[in-house]
């Protein structure tokens, strides 16, 4: 799969303990819009995905966290590569944070399964929302400025968002940059 980005925030330890994870993220497009988590305790958007159990091929982690987050079904014949992103900065627990996001395009079922939300993502009061790039990447630029000091590994998850949207905005655009 192509490498669309990284992202370093060369604010680790080098050659410290690093917690590596791998995640896996679903571009769902319907009219026009893309199916995102929307946190409403914090107001930003998210691509719906998450981290892959051992074992687990980036597919089945795709159908399991798109399901778990949002509802939806992906129907697996419609599962195509879009790249990674990786990103490396400062852990909360261990020295190094490091995580390769793999997006994937693919289409999902018109009816939904209720959601099987983490603690967390409960708390955050995670719900499938269907939005425009333009609606929630400034979304995402306040949730940033909110977030910076409280949760710093966010505001490098909703950049890595933020990126990831204005790529699909300039692939539809017809501009491969």
């Amino acid at each position: 799969m192509k490498l669309l980005f990284t992202i370093d925030k060369k604010n680790y330890k080098e050659g410290g303990t690093a917690f590596v994870r791998p995640s896996v993220r679903g571009i769902i497009q319907k009219n026009g819009l893309i199916a995102m988590i929307h946190s409403l305790k914090y107001g930003y958007y998210k691509l719906p995905g998450g981290g892959m159990e051992k074992g687990e091929t980036h597919e089945e982690t795709l159908i399991r966290e798109v399901a778990e987050e949002s509802g939806l079904q992906i129907i697996p014949a419609s599962i195509r590569p879009f790249g990674y992103v990786k990103r490396i900065e400062k852990g909360k627990w261990d020295d190094i944070f490091v995580q390769e996001n793999f997006y994937f395009f693919c289409d999902a079922k018109d009816d939904l399964l209720p959601q099987q939300l983490d603690d967390y993502e409960a708390q955050e009061r995670f719900t499938l929302a269907f939005v425009a790039p333009d609606q929630a990447i400034p979304a995402n630029r306040q949730a940033m400025e909110k977030l910076a000091d409280e949760k710093p590994l966010y505001v490098t998850m909703l950049e890595r968002e933020n990126r990831i949207l204005q790529m699909i905005k300039n692939k539809e655009k017809g501009d491969n940059t």
